[in-house]
Order: structure tokens, then C-alpha cells, then sequence
């Protein structure tokens, strides 16, 4: 099956989950390859099978190559560990997930495999076309598409999970798109989260030296009060990997001086230390 013909077949069997960014209507049919709401206003299928929400020009400093390096990484299983502590906070019951900044799309396929519930649909967005593009070669039930956390293209209450690695938030859109008794399941850095990348790439009395989640971590408690807490800590064997694709997989290397990027490069790295938390939230009936 085409790719095209695939994601008009996943939305087309989902409908209700998407709705319109010009009227806030769901969409109500898929006239060939365009989807068209009950005011009329459509859009329409990438090629790829992907479809293409951003109502404004919005640049992803994400590139093809980073994005590239960085599903090497994760097929390598660098995120296999924080992927299987989200799944073990999902019930077992089918889901209907949402994969916020979802990039090359490697943890929302990982996390539908996981969690191994036929039932189960899952959507990953991204605002990089190159990421949701890389997304589509996946072979996964999951679909992807373009859009903006901002301005999210779905339905109220249209999700019981959402995933968040790594991605900003916004938690007015999440909860709306959020199911009652659904979950959000956001996963921050914690301080020696790549800890040995920081200080190859940087020095004493940088700021990127160390790092600091305190803001997060408040942040995200002064929304809910109740969440969870769960650290994730485990070192990954970089044996198996190429050691550049780690050094530009992350938006780390953006503030390293090229000498210091060389000399990173040159020294290397046997392991890599993951330090993060999951924070998660039930949203009341």
C-alpha cells in the first residue's frame, strides 16, 4: 500500500480525533485525497501520507542529519528504558496516544510495540517536516503529521495518554485534547542527564556546563499538584554506536566551540549516563 493511501486510511478510520484549525469543527470525510471539514475548508494528504497542520511559517532548527544521527541512536535502544517506564504507567487497556514533538517518530513505534494492544492508535506531531518525513519510514501503525503544540489539530478529550520527551508544553492544549482519567506523561532532564557530553563540550563555569530542571519541575507541580515523580537513571554502552551521531543528535553540540567539538570527537566516550524523570498526571473523571 502506498503511503498516501495508508495515512487516508488510518484518518479515515479515526475522523473523530482531528478537528479543523480554522472553524474548531471535526472533520467530517476524506474526499480523495483531501480532508474536508463541515464548513468545507480542507487539507490535504502529503505523498508521504502525512498531513501538514501548521497555519504559520514555523523553522525547526532540527535538520535532516541530526535527525538522522539521532534515530540511529534511539534504534540502538538509547530510549528503550524511559519508552518501557511510560509504557508501564499506561493501563492495559487500549490507548489512544498522542506523542508530543514526536521527531523521527522512533519512541511513540517503540512505545505501541511495547505496550502491544491491536487496539491501540497512536499519533506523533512535530513542527520539523523533516522529522515527520523521516517519521513515515517507520514501519509502524502509528501516524504523524505536522502541526504546532500551540494550536493542536485534535478533538476534545480525544486522547487517554500523552507522551512528552524532551518537548516543551502546553498544558492548556494538552489538557483539553486529554480524555477524563487520562494520562500525561511528560519525561525532563535531570542534571546529569548526557553529563559527560557537558563536560567534553564544555567547560567549568559555562552554562551549559551543568543543568538545572528546578523551573521545570515547578512548573509542571504548580499545574498539578498531585503528579508523580519517577526517576530514570542507567548508563548506555556507546560501544555499539558511532560516537559523532551522539554528539549531534542533541541540541548540546549547538554551543560548543569547534575546537572543543574536535576534541570531543577525538577523545570519545565508552558510555553515556541517562538521568531523567517521569512526571505523571491522571486527569480527574
Amino acid at each position: 500500500m502506498k503511503k498516501i493511501d495508508r495515512g487516508i486510511q488510518f484518518v479515515n478510520s479515526q475522523l473523530n480525533l482531528f478537528r479543523c484549525l480554522v472553524c474548531n469543527q471535526s472533520y467530517e470525510r476524506i474526499d480523495g485525497h483531501s480532508l474536508v471539514c463541515p464548513a468545507g475548508h480542507q487539507l490535504d494528504f502529503s505523498k508521504k501520507g502525512t498531513l501538514y497542520f501548521l497555519t504559520h511559517q514555523v523553522q525547526s532548527e532540527y535538520d535532516a542529519d541530526m535527525l538522522a544521527a539521532r534515530r540511529r541512536i534511539l534504534q540502538a535502544g538509547f530510549f528503550k528504558p524511559i519508552v518501557a517506564a511510560i509504557n508501564a504507567a499506561l493501563p492495559a487497556a487500549p490507548q489512544r496516544i498522542l506523542d508530543i514533538g514526536s521527531g523521527e517518530g522512533t519512541p511513540l513505534a517503540d512505545l505501541l510495540t511495547m505496550h502491544a494492544q491491536p487496539k491501540d492508535v497512536g499519533i506523533g506531531f512535530d513542527i520539523s517536516k523533516a522529522g515527520v518525513n523521516l517519521a513515515t519510514q517507520l514501519t509502524t501503525p502509528a501516524f504523524y503529521c505536522v502541526a504546532d503544540l500551540a494550536q493542536l489539530p485534535f478533538s476534545d478529550a480525544a486522547f487517554t495518554a500523552i507522551m512528552d520527551v524532551f518537548s516543551p508544553s502546553a498544558y492548556q492544549e494538552f489538557e483539553r485534547v486529554l480524555a477524563p482519567g487520562g494520562r500525561l506523561l511528560k519525561i525532563v532532564p535531570n542534571p546529569n542527564y548526557l553529563i559527560e557530553l557537558r563536560h567534553l563540550f564544555f567547560e567549568p563555569g559555562d552554562r551549559q556546563y551543568q543543568y538545572d530542571n528546578q523551573k521545570v519541575l515547578d512548573l509542571f507541580q504548580a499545574h498539578y499538584p498531585t503528579a508523580t515523580i519517577q526517576p530514570i537513571h542507567y548508563e548506555f554502552d556507546l560501544q555499539n554506536v558511532d560516537f559523532a551521531d551522539l554528539m549531534v543528535m542533541t541540541p548540546l553540540h549547538w554551543g560548543a566551540s569547534a575546537e572543543r567539538l574536535a576534541q570531543a570527537k577525538a577523545t570519545g566516550l565508552a558510555k553515556i549516563t541517562i538521568d531523567v524523570s517521569l512526571l505523571t498526571m491522571t486527569k480527574s473523571k
